[in-house]
């Protein structure tokens, strides 16, 4: 059986500032996703954007290193980057990219899959970006749930996003990135 080449870039804002907040949920889960997929530590690498990059022979994990509502471009130049370091034209075609990020409609420790082309954004300005950067092209989203607060107020969605998470919360994105690692399994396989 052959190997489909993954491409997993997470999308959040930049740490050390916004680690661990709800908005950079995306590099939370990756960082755990690391663990759970034995690769090697992130390095930062000026050819896939200035991302932070964990590369194996079964899965490529980046993230991003831009603020969240401008991250197509340095998810589009990673990608494109990893492609070209496939060897052969099958592997360049059975190549995916995955995208994970953060999802307010959906409750902590829940993760939702969608796959295709022209998925809404659903208001996710980070999604926007990726989806404008690389139009038409179909991937795969991992939405990782961060809860919603109880007011719609843009104000205090925009607190709420960009708090901390609480130990129990982070604690559970460990969780969430073994839900993500069974995904990427699968589509590694072929079977997803």
């Amino acid at each position: 059986m052959s190997i489909r080449p993954l491409f997993i870039a997470s999308i959040g804002n930049p740490s050390p500032t916004y680690t661990n907040t709800l908005h950079s949920a995306g590099h939370t889960v990756l960082n755990y996703l690391r663990n759970w997929l034995q690769n090697p530590p992130f390095e930062k690498s000026r050819s896939h954007a200035s991302g932070l990059l964990s590369a194996s022979p079964e899965y490529t994990l980046w993230q991003s290193p831009s603020l969240m509502n401008i991250s197509g471009k340095p998810v589009s130049t990673a990608w494109r980057t990893f492609l070209s370091s496939l060897a052969t034209p099958e592997a360049k075609r059975a190549a995916r990219l995955v995208v994970v990020h953060d999802e307010l409609e959906l409750a902590i420790g829940k993760i939702k899959v969608r796959e295709g082309k022209g998925m809404s954004a659903k208001g996710h300005n980070g999604l926007k970006s990726v989806l404008g950067a690389l139009p038409g092209m179909e991937f795969t989203r991992i939405g990782v749930g961060i809860g919603r607060c109880a007011s719609r107020e843009s104000r205090d969605v925009a607190a709420y996003v960009m708090r901390k998470m609480t130990s129990n919360e982070v604690e559970t994105m460990e969780d969430v990135a073994g839900q993500v690692s069974e995904v990427v399994r699968e589509m590694e396989r072929g079977v997803r």
